[in-house]
């Protein structure tokens, strides 16, 4: 019997990052990869010589987060086709011009805007009834005429 043990294997890498008794850490410095997709494979053994196997996939970024606007993935296009690109880094300085991503307003933003702003205009046409007994009142009823004040007999 031997002791329990781990190898840790980085992408396609033939060498193990570890092979470490169990148990063991392992602190991976992602700004040693590349952005983009990544895989850590582990192997362990116990102390029957029986192997266990874990693959994880991770994906890394550390350059600049980058917004393309114009294309989605898996999508069919035709004739010309106008992107946006952008890049963002947290070591560059804030600008607000840059702070969101510019892209058109979706389609359910409009029929809903469009739905409340029909439902204001029912309910005002439908709702806005003046009661009967304020109709003859200073706010609601039609100003009154008046009548040129005759000086007191006398």
């Amino acid at each position: 019997m031997s002791n329990p043990h781990v190898r840790v294997y980085l992408d396609d890498e033939p060498n193990p990052v570890i092979d470490h008794e169990l148990p063991t850490q392992l602190e991976l410095d992602t700004r040693q990869l590349t952005d983009g997709p990544h895989r850590i494979v582990v192997r362990a053994e116990d102390r029957n010589g029986i192997e266990g196997f874990e693959e994880i996939a991770f994906h890394v970024q550390n350059g600049p987060g980058i917004m393309v606007t114009g294309l989605r993935p898996g999508s069919t296009q035709s004739g010309k086709v106008h992107l946006k690109v952008d890049a963002f880094s947290a070591s560059d300085p804030f600008d607000p011009r840059r702070a969101e991503a510019r892209s058109a307003i979706p389609t359910w933003v409009w029929v809903l805007f469009l739905f409340v702003v029909a439902w204001i205009i029912f309910y005002v046409a439908t709702e806005w009834a003046i009661p009967a007994d304020m109709r003859s009142t200073p706010t609601y009823g039609t100003p009154a005429a008046t009548t040129p004040a005759t000086p007191p007999a006398g």
